[in-house]
């Protein structure tokens, strides 16, 4: 069999490289086995800002210029709802808050997504005695049905092994590389924290961090936004929410912890006045890099062998950036972004 290429790997790096492939007409198959969670557990919002400190994400502009059309265009292959428009609200804790968020909206690279405009809490079982500022143009993508769909629809063609890869059975020649039955112009490992256990690309500085998350069920809170404040709380319908999430940088297992959940509560607790459920916690490990950049590019010996990694705590805006990038590289030979760039570590 012959493919333009093989994809390891089907979290969302996996699927916007499937869709860059797709809209390009090139062939692929992908081999995934299920063992990275971090794209599945995450709460997928798309937020232009670093709530913690009103400071822009990187790229942000750029990366849901490209990220939105990727994602509708899912939806109406699969006919499914990924996406949801949904404001994100900053629960200010103090009047020097509020004064830096006014600060901060004034600087012209953060005045098109911060609102000037003080919301004053009427939610009876949020402490919110201060208001909020809303991030305008955010929203949440369904990661999770978004990778089941897209798995399910891969499968149905073909495309899809659900099983682990083995990097000793790949041969890799002059023109093309070999893996089983398959010969393929190129590899892309889009791994995750996987990739520690990868050969060819595991001296990269791919820290990972473990997340927690609490699913709960609050019949009383009614929220319609999106709350940050020292964890996030985001409405999933049916009086269902997303609080989360912490930061383990030791613990590297998929399993949850009571430590975790404690620390959601005692957060939650400093801002919720009502009573809920706790239907679910979840973990994973996300694929943070030391410098908070991606990690793209080709391997310094196989030329045939590339990575589209390190998405950290905002895959779902990054994923089809990072995607894009990769692409015209290997196609089109057009540079990478220095900042993404794997050389910077070479």
């Amino acid at each position: 069999m012959n493919v333009d290429y093989i994809i390891v790997g089907c979290g969302l790096a996996g699927i916007a490289f499937c869709e860059q492939l797709k809209a390009n007409n090139n062939s692929f198959l992908v081999f995934d086995n299920e063992s990275q969670q971090s794209s599945i557990v995450a709460g997928g919002l798309y937020n232009p800002v670093v709530l913690k400190r009103f400071t822009p994400v990187w790229k942000s502009k750029e990366q849901l210029e490209l990220a939105l059309p990727v994602y509708k265009k899912i939806e109406e292959k699969l006919n499914i709802k990924l996406d949801y428009k949904i404001p994100v609200y900053r629960l200010f804790s103090s009047v020097e808050e509020q004064n830096n968020w006014f600060t901060a909206s004034d600087k012209a690279n953060l005045s098109n997504w911060l609102s000037t405009i003080i919301i004053q809490n009427h939610n009876p079982y949020i402490k919110a005695k201060f208001g909020f500022g809303e991030v305008l143009h955010t929203g949440r993508i369904n990661s999770k049905s978004l990778i089941k769909e897209y798995k399910h629809a891969l499968k149905v063609k073909n495309q899809l092994y659900s099983e682990s890869f083995n990097y000793d059975e790949l041969t890799i020649n002059p023109n093309d590389v070999k893996y089983k039955h398959i010969t393929s112009k190129s590899v892309v490992f889009a791994e995750g924290y996987g990739v520690k256990k990868n050969p060819f690309f595991n001296y990269l500085p791919l820290k990972g961090t473990k997340g927690e998350l609490l699913i709960i069920h609050a019949p009383k809170l009614k929220l319609e936004f999106v709350l940050k404040s020292s964890v996030f709380l985001i409405p999933l319908g049916e009086d269902t929410y997303i609080v989360g999430a912490t930061y383990n940088w030791k613990d590297k297992t998929n399993s949850t912890t009571k430590e975790a959940r404690q620390e959601l509560l005692d957060k939650l607790y400093a801002f919720l006045d009502c009573e809920f459920e706790i239907v679910d916690q979840v973990a994973g490990i996300r694929p943070t890099v030391i410098d908070r950049r991606p990690l793209v590019g080709r391997h310094e010996l196989h030329e045939h062998l590339f990575i589209l990694n390190g998405l950290g705590t905002r895959g779902v805006m990054i994923a089809p950036f990072i995607a894009h990038q990769l692409f015209q590289f290997i196609e089109h030979k057009k540079p990478l972004d220095k900042e993404i760039n794997i050389k910077r570590f070479n």
